[in-house]
């Protein structure tokens, strides 16, 4: 992916990490009241490759052949992103929910990241093509902190996960076109998808070294329902603060689809930053 001067860098930053904060940090309250209620907030920069290949149909009342698109060889730039956040403890139980809405988009030309029809594009052609990803990923879920140790956390958590996403292209080819039907030379598609998943996981921290400062956050998460298979993992290094804490981490989440769908499949990897804290 490529982000072009220091307003687009702004807004990569922003990027939020999702599902992940609970991860990182809800854990760190457990010193001190167990019984008490806690919250916790953070900010987060994700700096992820995304990754994935989109299909799209023929609608009925246009014609033409399907098409379809290798993501991250046409992205280029995030135009918005927003999320919010928020983690809630008492005792041993907590929940958590955040909300990523992102709006993605691309313009290459003489690109080969796309067919069309089942025979894709001829050997001596390309395509000027114009790619638009937006909609937003919300996670909804609860855990139980199943082992309290002076150097380990670990909570087991169960919720759901939704995706949803409006894609759109749009494409015109050119160089040697003549085995290509008129109809397809051109063209514009739009597909959606909403995907409800089921999640299981665990999540927690290790903390190591003189004043118990710093920490190894993890989590994963595994589930399916609309998607054949979802899953995301996260590890990483923080240091703890009075006022919260501060880590850098790696993160993957990750969506198969069935054959038909919108998107066939749709990856998120690199890495996150944050400042998280804690009330």
């Amino acid at each position: 992916m490529f982000f072009e001067g220091v307003a687009d860098m702004l807004v990569r930053s922003a990027f939020t990490a999702l599902a992940l904060c609970s991860a990182a940090a809800s854990t760190s309250a457990l010193a001190g009241n167990t019984d008490a209620w806690s919250v916790t907030g953070g900010i987060y920069a994700y700096l992820p490759t995304i990754s994935g290949t989109s299909a799209f149909s023929v609608p009925p009342s246009t014609g033409g052949s399907e098409a379809s698109v290798d993501i991250n060889k046409l992205l280029d730039h995030l135009n918005g992103v927003f999320m919010g956040s928020l983690d809630v403890r008492k005792g041993e139980w907590g929940g958590f929910t955040d909300l990523l809405y992102m709006d993605i988009g691309g313009t290459k030309s003489q690109t080969r990241a796309m067919t069309i029809g089942p025979a894709g594009l001829p050997a001596d052609a390309t395509a000027t093509a114009d790619y638009s990803l937006k909609g937003m990923v919300w996670t909804l879920g609860a855990y139980f902190h199943a082992e309290a140790r002076p150097d380990l956390n670990v909570d087991l958590l169960m919720g759901a996960r939704l995706l949803d996403l409006d894609q759109s292209l749009g494409w015109t080819l050119a160089g040697d076109v003549a085995s290509v039907p008129v109809i397809d030379r051109a063209g514009h598609r739009a597909a959606g998808i909403k995907s409800w998943d089921a999640i299981l996981g665990a999540k927690g921290r290790y903390v190591f070294g003189e004043g118990r400062k710093w920490f190894i956050p993890f989590y994963v998460d595994v589930g399916g329902g609309d998607a054949d298979l979802t899953w995301q993992a996260m590890a990483g290094l923080g240091y703890s603060f009075g006022w919260g804490d501060v880590l850098a981490s790696w993160r993957h989440l990750d969506y198969e689809f069935a054959e038909g769908k919108a998107l066939q499949n749709l990856a998120f990897d690199g890495p996150a930053f944050a400042a998280v804290f804690h009330w």
